[in-house]
């Protein structure tokens, strides 16, 4: 079956950086859209960033667009999500997700990670 894991969380002073990875089994993962989506605590899941399978095309969220860059590795089964100038509202539970083609929107997607957790300190 489709497993998603995602590593990289933690915890990162104002201004830091991280870099988040996802590794993905059981899918034709070259084919795949890949995204990152976030869930700060007692807020809806949030859109962060999108990734198609040949890597020209990413859509981001409003709010890490120019921070934040999503890229993969077709030859690793992997995506990650470099996060640059962290604020502490970018603190939440980042998840990945995948579906067959690129959407920005929750519903879109059909298989989820367990998630990491970043944590933003001011």
């Amino acid at each position: 079956q489709v497993q998603l894991v995602e590593s990289g969380g933690g915890l990162v002073q104002a201004g830091g950086s991280l870099r988040l990875s996802c590794a993905a089994s059981g899918l034709t993962f070259r084919s795949a859209a890949m995204a990152w989506f976030r869930q700060a605590p007692g807020k809806e899941r949030e859109f962060v960033a999108a990734i198609n399978w040949s890597s020209l095309t990413t859509y981001y969220g409003v709010s890490v667009k120019g921070r934040f860059t999503i890229s993969r590795d077709n030859d690793k089964d992997t995506v990650h999500l470099q996060m640059n100038s962290l604020k502490p509202e970018d603190t939440a539970v980042y998840y990945c997700a995948v579906d067959r083609r690129l959407s920005a929107r929750e519903d879109e997607y059909d298989y989820w990670g367990q998630g990491t957790q970043v944590t933003v300190s001011s």
